[in-house]
């Protein structure tokens, strides 16, 4: 408002009601006490409140409104969040069709009276008031929304919760929520709880979800979503700009796809957050994925895989060059199981670099680098200068074109040993979209060790499973081998999830089916002579013993530790 002062006193000499040495005077007066101009003039006297109202009017082209004499239905404060209402010192009047008729401090600010217009998706009926009953408006506007909000959050304490600016982009100072919370919106509250309770609940991510009546906030735990509450309506656009707020996103875009990130303290853990904003129909919808270091178990030894499929990912992550590759969908645990192999393989005479989109989880002793395509840090880019860079081993978060997938290739088959992530099914599939990529069949064989094709399966709850009977006929014919029924004929017992208040629908935690497909001269020479996927899939199972994803979960579900059904809904029959 510093601005509008200065024009603010330019208009009152216009107007005669100042002499240009007494403008300067209540300038300086209003800059030593920190208050506006508006306020000194009126505590000094030399303006009436209706006569300063008067003439910033008159200046403007607009109507003078009294705010004493207004009154404000409440179901307006929806039309334009309090964050935003506050910060441009703006009071939603009434809305008419496609047209909000808006109260305003500052009515030669035409850049926040743009953004505005884009925030509501409405023509401005512009009119002008003075900042105290702005202010003052605006408080008992929003009072009512703040009484619902506490009770929500009950006896929530954030003494311990902190937001952190991001350090790789600035100086990595540190602001505390508690201190922005008193005075503001009681929105910055609800989303301090949202995401405490995430991170105290070890969710995933968090998504706050518009819809025309109600805005629903669901925490994706152990893989499912689950409801947690609905908050007012009224507080869905605040919610937004309070998250875009925190990841320096632009609050007044809503029309795009917007990502961006911010960290958080609780008590002494530092975690991070990856936000996205999407516009939907009734608004925007915010997704945070949770990147939380503690949750990542970094012992290649603890991710519980086959004994086979254990044995061939350490014997690739052994070798001095070559690439590993591990696949699957989106949230299937490959990220974890990358840095579990490059834990393994670090040293101190071994220089490990990444490449991360963004870095999800940074390391002691290794050398990541952040993608930037705004910077044109592409994959590619950032290849072709680490390998100017005497790297050892290299961890490229994913091979998404034909540029970088040459390169990594070409490194591989040059001394360095790659380790990076592809989305397809299963393992023998990866090889055909090697293929379509635009590699020769030959560089595919001479340059990958292991195919690692993964998934997360839910962990049946150990408190309330039940034991059900499972006719070998019908495991055969799931895909579990007559060879694996014999080996655990006198100790296997299957269980149906149940349910219970230690668990989420009769899971509690998952861990990670892995199928392997070893890169042996046999398998070489198919690929090189152009075998189908099924063929490569037919002779990996019988010749080479590789246990596929199905038969890993049945396995599992034999020991007990998941069910059937879990198995089922993760994996595809071979």
């Amino acid at each position: 408002m510093a601005s509008f002062d200065k024009k603010l006193s330019s208009i009152l000499v216009k107007a005669g009601c100042v002499t240009k040495e007494q403008s300067e005077e209540y300038l300086a007066q209003a800059q030593a006490a920190g208050k506006k101009l508006s306020v000194i003039l009126v505590e000094k006297q030399a303006l009436t409140q209706d006569v300063l109202l008067g003439v910033i009017a008159t200046e403007a082209n607009l109507a003078p409104v009294d705010l004493n004499k207004v009154k404000v239905a409440p179901e307006v404060s929806q039309i334009l969040p309090e964050e935003v209402a506050t910060s441009y010192g703006v009071v939603p009047l009434d809305k008419i069709g496609d047209f909000l008729t808006v109260a305003v401090v500052n009515p030669f600010d035409v850049l926040k009276l743009d953004d505005i217009r884009i925030i509501t998706g409405c023509e401005l009926r512009t009119v002008v008031a003075l900042e105290a009953q702005v202010e003052a408006v605006l408080a008992e506007l929003y009072k009512s929304v703040e009484g619902r909000v506490d009770e929500m959050l009950g006896g929530f304490d954030e003494d311990n919760v902190e937001l952190s600016e991001n350090k790789q982009e600035n100086d990595g100072a540190e602001m505390d929520l508690t201190a922005v919370s008193d005075g503001a919106a009681p929105v910055v509250k609800m989303i301090n709880k949202i995401i405490f309770d995430a991170v105290t609940a070890k969710a995933s991510d968090i998504h706050i979800e518009p819809f025309e009546h109600k805005v629903l906030v669901r925490f994706r735990k152990d893989g499912s979503l689950i409801k947690v509450f609905e908050p007012p309506k009224r507080l869905q656009n605040s919610m937004v700009s309070r998250l875009k707020i925190m990841s320096k996103l632009d609050i007044a875009e809503k029309r795009k796809p917007q990502d961006g990130k911010f960290q958080m303290k609780l008590g002494k853990q530092k975690i991070d957050f990856r936000v996205s904003t999407l516009p939907v129909v009734w608004g925007e919808k915010v997704v945070l994925r949770i990147l939380d270091s503690s949750n990542l178990a970094l012992d290649i030894k603890d991710l519980g895989f086959e004994s086979k499929c254990m044995e061939d990912y350490l014997w690739a992550c052994a070798q001095p060059y070559g690439k590993i590759l591990v696949t699957g969908p989106t949230g299937s645990g490959k990220s974890t199981t990358l840095y579990s192999a490059i834990k393994h393989i670090s040293s101190p005479d071994i220089n490990i670099v990444t490449v991360e989109d963004p870095v999800e989880y940074t390391m002691e002793g290794i050398n990541q680098v952040p993608i930037s395509n705004a910077r044109g840090l592409t994959f590619a880019a950032a290849l072709r200068s680490i390998l100017r860079q005497d790297p050892d081993v290299i961890l490229l978060g994913e091979i998404r074109d034909k540029e970088t997938i040459e390169i990594a290739t070409k490194a591989a088959l040059t001394g360095h040993l790659v380790l990076s992530t592809l989305h397809t099914n299963d393992a023998p599939s990866t090889i055909t979209r090697m293929i379509d990529m635009g590699l020769d069949p030959f560089m595919v064989a001479s340059s990958v060790l292991v195919i690692a094709a993964q998934r997360l399966a839910k962990r049946i709850c150990k408190t309330c499973r039940e034991p059900i009977e499972v006719p070998i006929e019908r495991l055969i014919e799931l895909g579990l081998p007559k060879v694996d029924i014999d080996a655990h004929e006198g100790d296997k017992t299957f269980y149906r999830a149940v349910g219970c208040s230690k668990c989420a629908n009769g899971y509690k935690g998952r861990f990670a089916l892995l199928e392997t497909l070893r890169m042996t001269d046999s398998v070489k020479r198919m690929i090189i002579a152009g075998e189908s996927v099924m063929e490569l899939k037919k002779f990996a199972v019988e010749e080479e013993g590789m246990i596929t994803l199905r038969r890993a979960g049945l396995r599992n579900a034999m020991r007990g530790v998941t069910s059937i059904e879990e198995v089922l809904r993760c994996s595809m029959a071979d």
